[in-house]
């Protein structure tokens, strides 16, 4: 690959995604960013430069600008081998395709990932809620790794009983999933991580052939059946989808679940609320998802053309990320940003994106955060912090902001 906006001379970054420091509290950053240099040039942990862009106006334009800033990488070559590789699998997913096949593909999903499909599983994650926090109170401990023992675990059974992956399996998409981030968030594991996407894909190659023969009465068969006008998904369409599924979607879950029982945790008064009037979870969700949301930045941005750009010349083929943690943080947007308020009445946040490339998960993610913190204040109550709030890890790099773990007593 090839960067064009690489160059000796530049200043020495504000932003380093790996400093344990900046991981556990980049927001003092990220204000100073938005007053002093909103599109920030750079370094990447791999040695390139890119934009990080941290006001939530120019956030926005970025996110709705199709033409100038794309998804899909001018560099990213064909794949030449039946089995995709890691890099090749992950260029070709909903969130990183050309705007024409986005199109394509989010016209084609839509007909199998309905509001109503999604509306269905309500009480069957209810059921899955009630099932891991029993499971939890049956060992008589009175303490917990919230991550661990519930937030991680329920989204991934949430999806794979929707796309019919196997009880047995789960287990292994569960470790399969961790890895798989874990190499998105940390270079040295990089190589890991790529030897188990290969195993995912032949797994999902088996799953998806058994499917062929015979039509179940779940998201796979369902993705295998849509047809519009003739078009249907091709067998590397399909893998990308599921991966986005449960790699993005539980990702997204997972950290929708912890961080909101941290923000709770840490805002008592906020908690006692929302015990006393648990029908304000849906305000809630959203502010958790402003205040300290499941993702750190946007996927990268590829401009198509020399731009100037918020004061910034940026040139064909720079990298820009968009940070959902600033954006959602600026004082021009919301009042009082640094507060967690479940009250907040106007509240535009942009955790999901915005303009084409909105999740299309978002409606079961904020589902099972509904369904998954409500249940948890309903049957522990009195749930607190086993540690001190400042010395809880959070897992290091870019795209994910989320905890290692989450001890908690009660």
């Amino acid at each position: 690959m090839m960067f064009t906006n690489e160059s000796k001379n530049d200043p020495q970054s504000k932003v380093d995604f790996m400093d344990r420091t900046f991981i556990q509290n980049p927001f003092p950053v990220y204000e100073q960013l938005r007053t002093e240099d909103p599109v920030h040039r750079f370094l990447l942990p791999s040695g390139h430069f890119a934009w990080l862009v941290s006001g939530y106006d120019d956030a926005s334009a970025i996110l709705q600008d199709n033409k100038r800033f794309v998804t899909n990488s001018p560099y990213m070559g064909e794949a030449d081998g039946s089995v995709p590789t890691h890099q090749e699998i992950i260029s070709r997913n909903l969130l990183s395709v050309t705007p024409e096949d986005h199109r394509r593909l989010r016209r084609l999903i839509q007909k199998a990932f309905t509001p109503r499909m999604i509306e269905r599983l309500r009480g069957r994650i209810h059921e899955i809620s009630e099932d891991l926090l029993d499971g939890v109170l049956a060992t008589g401990k009175r303490e917990m790794n919230l991550i661990e023992d519930y937030a991680f675990p329920l989204p991934i059974i949430v999806i794979c009983e929707m796309l019919g992956v196997p009880h047995e399996d789960q287990e292994q998409f569960r470790e399969w999933s961790n890895t798989i981030m874990e190499g998105f968030n940390n270079p040295e594991m990089s190589e890991q991580s790529d030897q188990v996407m290969r195993a995912f894909v032949e797994y999902l190659q088996k799953l998806i052939a058994e499917r062929r023969q015979s039509l179940q009465e779940d998201l796979i068969s369902d993705l295998i059946n849509v047809e519009e006008e003739g078009d249907v998904l091709s067998e590397q369409e399909l893998y990308a989808l599921v991966f986005v599924l449960i790699i993005a979607g539980h990702e997204t879950t997972v950290n929708l679940i912890g961080n909101g029982i941290l923000a709770l945790l840490e805002n008592p008064e906020q908690k006692r609320l929302l015990l006393e009037k648990p029908d304000m979870i849906g305000p809630t969700i959203e502010e958790i998802l402003r205040y300290n949301g499941p993702a750190e930045v946007s996927n990268i941005r590829w401009a198509t053309e020399d731009v100037e750009f918020g004061g910034k010349h940026i040139r064909k083929g720079d990298m820009l990320f968009v940070s959902f943690s600033s954006a959602n943080r600026d004082e021009n947007q919301f009042a009082d940003p640094d507060a967690f308020d479940i009250t907040r009445k106007v509240n535009h946040h942009i955790a999901f994106g915005k303009g084409v490339h909105f999740c299309l998960g978002a409606p079961l993610a904020r589902l099972e955060g509904e369904i998954a913190i409500n249940a948890l204040l309903r049957k522990i109550p009195d749930i607190q912090f086993k540690t001190q709030p400042d010395s809880l890890e959070w897992r290091p790099g870019m795209i994910i902001r989320g905890l290692y773990d989450f001890p908690v007593s009660f």
